[in-house]
């Protein structure tokens, strides 16, 4: 396993087709930690690597606690206890289903049904290990560009280091890059009808999962922790 320069808490999916595709489709497995062959899409006319270049090397995943570097004093096996102890206050978050959708200028998976569960387990991901992320550096926070954000925005940034926690989480399983409208429908329609039968029914977020950052931006799956 590479030593890491940032971590995360994500959802990942368990195992299984939902898994293996979504691995085949960017790209990256960050459980195994490969590279992986791209699938054959009926009717997609676009480039796979292309679409996918963005959120190649960050692996499928929703993110609860973005990625941060680990404050002084503290080390990766902390940080993996800290989330098993948080899991173990936790319960699994349920929701009908997920949906292909457009956000902004990219596609992505999102949950259909009442959120408020999954924005609170989300919150407290975010709050619970906060001590163990490092200051944001004024690189860090130029790099947010907090002169494009709302006010809510930049005091998110400034105490939480990210400028989209709490009140403005999205969860969102990202697909592709930046594309126009008419590449985004055709986009969708290609992939609707692959992804239809391996949806979960329902949508489950049962763990915590510690992600890791590579030295070459690659993430991967470091650790997996049940919620209770």
């Amino acid at each position: 396993m590479p030593e890491f320069t940032r971590y995360a808490v994500y959802y990942a999916p368990e195992p299984g087709p939902l898994a293996d595709f979504a691995a085949s489709w960017l790209g990256w497995d960050p459980v195994a930690g490969a590279e992986c062959p791209r699938p054959a899409v009926p009717g997609l006319q676009a480039d796979i690597p292309t679409l996918t270049a963005e959120a190649h090397k960050y692996g499928f995943h929703g993110t609860l606690k973005p990625p941060f570097r680990l404050a002084g004093g503290r080390d990766e096996a902390a940080l993996i206890a800290a989330v098993d102890a948080l899991g173990g206050t936790l319960a699994p978050v349920e929701m009908p289903a997920l949906s292909l959708r457009r956000i902004g200028r990219f596609l992505a998976l999102t949950p259909e049904g009442d959120t408020a569960p999954l924005m609170a387990l989300a919150a407290r991901a975010v709050e619970a290990l906060d001590p163990f992320r490092a200051p944001m550096t004024a690189a860090d926070r130029a790099r947010r560009h907090p002169e494009k954000l709302s006010p809510a925005q930049v005091a998110l940034l400034d105490r939480w280091g990210y400028p989209y926690v709490m009140d403005e989480f999205r969860f969102h399983l990202t697909l592709t890059g930046k594309l126009t409208e008419a590449e985004a429908e055709a986009v969708r329609a290609a992939l609707a009808p692959v992804l239809a039968p391996i949806l979960p029914v329902p949508f489950r977020i049962a763990s915590l999962c510690v992600f890791g950052e590579a030295a070459d931006g690659r993430f991967h799956l470091v650790h997996r922790s049940p919620l209770i």
